[in-house]
């Protein structure tokens, strides 16, 4: 059995910047991150659209509000310390036509009290600024940026290593218990002991807080993000990234067009229940984690409220021309011919057992563990921040 001071379960980005701020605060514990892949970033860190958010969307005062905020300049001065290329390049907020301008309006006013970069703009500005969108009135976000949040995570993976400690890749954690002053982790491979843990599994978050005995009061329903790209000589349609207004009932933020950090245009996401948490693809069936999903009173208290929208996602995942004519509210030069799928990702989004969608970060605490049981967008952009959050809280854990 393998023994350390502190453990941290799962190696996306937030687990490892959670890492990174252990060693800073306690440099003499050993720590150790465990992830079931053969690298770290696999899954919902690897396949976002590498987008840093300025939190304009979040509710003042709210966790993600004050993460995104706070996250975001610690990991642009990361980037500048370890020399990661990042681009601050702006991005539109953009209302189609009238029916928007209040939700417009709304969307700005929360953007100015968390302190955002941003300006109302007419449409011969919005067209001076994106030339082929479609649009009556904007937000002008200066200060949203692209990144490649997979060399995030390598470079803060070396910083482990380059304190003695460690990130064990292929170790998929199958048993957790907590034991009178300390905390035995059980892996496909290995056992682990270790004084405390930290899950920052993501899509099994809640799965590993059960497995410790813990009650998340809620359950991950995966949702697949479906996307297409531009074809090279479509680029120009795009010159940064250009969004909707987000329809206020819904967590997703809707289609739009994102210039990636590589030079691609991304288009998407459609939004679709997934049929398994690390179901990529439309085929792609895990039977017992979808039965999980549509027998949780949760899912089918959300199903019965969202079906129409829900109905409308199935209809686009399915047909080309459907999401052509979503995309096209933004920018109508996009033709089909311009688009080819790229790589899907998975949202893990937290559903309490009343059919509430739950939005902000949360988080719950045992004896020896911490658990970031949501981590929604803009956790990328935020990881630091909710990092530091974390090993603040594990550290009150570890002086009680």
């Amino acid at each position: 059995m393998e023994t350390a001071d502190l453990i941290v379960i799962g190696g996306g980005i937030v687990g490892l910047a959670t890492a990174f701020h252990l060693q800073e605060k306690h440099p003499q514990k050993r720590i150790l991150v465990l992830e079931k892949e053969e690298s770290p970033a696999m899954h919902q860190t690897g396949r976002n659209s590498g987008v840093i958010h300025s939190g304009i969307y979040y509710k003042p005062g709210s966790l993600k509000a004050l993460n995104c905020r706070r996250g975001k300049q610690m990991l642009e001065d990361f980037c500048t310390k370890k020399g990661i290329e990042f681009e601050t390049c702006g991005k539109v907020i953009v209302a189609v036509d009238e029916s928007e301008l209040k939700g417009l309006d709304f969307i700005y006013k929360r953007g100015k009290a968390n302190g955002v970069d941003c300006e109302l703009i007419d449409k011969q500005r919005l067209h001076e600024l994106e030339p082929h969108c479609s649009g009556i009135k904007a937000i002008h976000v200066r200060e949203s940026g692209i990144i490649d949040y997979i060399q995030v995570c390598l470079n803060l993976a070396d910083e482990l290593r380059n304190h003695g400690n460690q990130l064990l890749t292929s170790q998929k954690v199958t048993g957790v218990r907590e034991e009178p002053g300390h905390v035995l982790i059980r892996t496909k491979h290995d056992q682990f002991s270790a004084k405390h843990a930290v899950n920052c599994a993501g899509l099994y978050s809640d799965h590993i807080a059960r497995l410790s005995g813990a009650d998340p009061d809620m359950r991950i329903i995966p949702f697949r993000g479906e996307y297409y790209e531009l074809h090279p000589n479509a680029h120009n349609l795009c010159k940064n990234l250009i969004y909707p207004v987000p329809d206020p009932r819904f967590p997703f933020l809707g289609v739009h067009f994102t210039r990636m950090i590589d030079g691609g245009v991304e288009c998407g996401p459609n939004a679709v229940l997934a049929f398994g948490r690390e179901s990529y693809h439309k085929l792609q069936v895990h039977p017992g984690e979808l039965i999980s999903s549509l027998a949780y009173p949760g899912f089918i208290k959300m199903a019965s409220k969202f079906w129409q929208m829900g109905m409308g996602e199935m209809w686009r995942s399915f047909n080309k021309s459907a999401f052509v004519r979503a995309l096209q509210r933004l920018i109508p030069d996009v033709r089909s011919r311009d688009l080819s799928p790229a790589p899907a990702g998975i949202r893990a989004q937290a559903v309490a057992s009343d059919g509430k969608l739950i939005d902000d970060f949360a988080f719950k605490e045992q004896r020896h563990i911490i658990h970031v049981l949501n981590a929604p967008s803009p956790a990328a952009t935020a990881s630091l921040s909710i990092g530091e959050t974390v090993a603040d809280k594990l550290t009150q854990l570890i002086e009680k």
